[in-house]
């Protein structure tokens, strides 16, 4: 009786064994055979493999489509038609000679400009409104003898990019001073100006 109980346990350990062997050789070929087959599905996918859709047509300009219309309905003719215009012809100013801006070394009275004119012009440029950025310009002047800004160069502009420049032109334009003097006569200058923008 003893020794069947022997073999009994000694079958169920062997059993116990076989089972745990098994378990773990299908637990280790199991996770084998997915590793191997999740690197061939990353092998699979490549981007070159990948076709990227063509980008969408640009949308159709109004104006080109006029012109094809026009293109199409147009009848071609030999011969050129009189063509009779009922615009009076359009006189072209003659160049007169270029004015002689002086430096501010040679005039005794350097040109004054209104800064309540220029204040009452400027638009504060609205990328560096919205980014509440102030700015500063160094610009060139040609003020003729009747006082006329006729020319700006702008020198510098801090920070750039930021249209200070531009809106500085566009104010002091065409503006209307007084001019430079020299021995008491008025005289064409150049002079340097100094526009600040500040954010009230």
């Amino acid at each position: 009786m003893a020794v069947k109980q022997k073999y009994l346990r000694l079958a169920f350990f062997a059993a116990a064994l076989v089972f745990h062997l098994g378990l773990l050789f299908f637990i280790a070929f199991t996770v084998e055979t997915a590793g191997q087959g999740g690197e061939e599905r990353a092998n699979v996918m490549k981007l070159t493999d990948i076709e990227e859709a063509p980008p969408p047509p640009p949308p159709p300009n109004p104006e080109q489509r006029i012109v094809e219309a026009l293109a199409e309905t147009m009848i071609a003719v030999e011969t050129n038609p009189d063509i009779v215009s009922t615009e009076a012809p359009v006189a072209v100013p003659e160049r007169g000679p270029e004015i002689e801006y002086l430096p501010m070394h040679l005039v005794s009275k350097p040109p004054s400009i209104n800064e309540r004119e220029i204040r009452s012009k400027l638009v504060y440029p609205p990328i560096a409104l919205r980014s509440n950025i102030e700015g500063l310009v160094h610009l060139e002047l040609f003020v003729d003898r009747d006082g006329v800004v006729r020319r700006i160069t702008v020198l510098r502009e801090d920070p750039p990019g930021r249209g200070f420049g531009d809106a500085a032109i566009r104010a002091l334009e065409g503006l209307k001073g007084v001019p430079a003097e020299a021995n008491g006569t008025p005289v064409a200058a150049r002079f340097r100006y100094l526009l600040r923008f500040t954010i009230r």
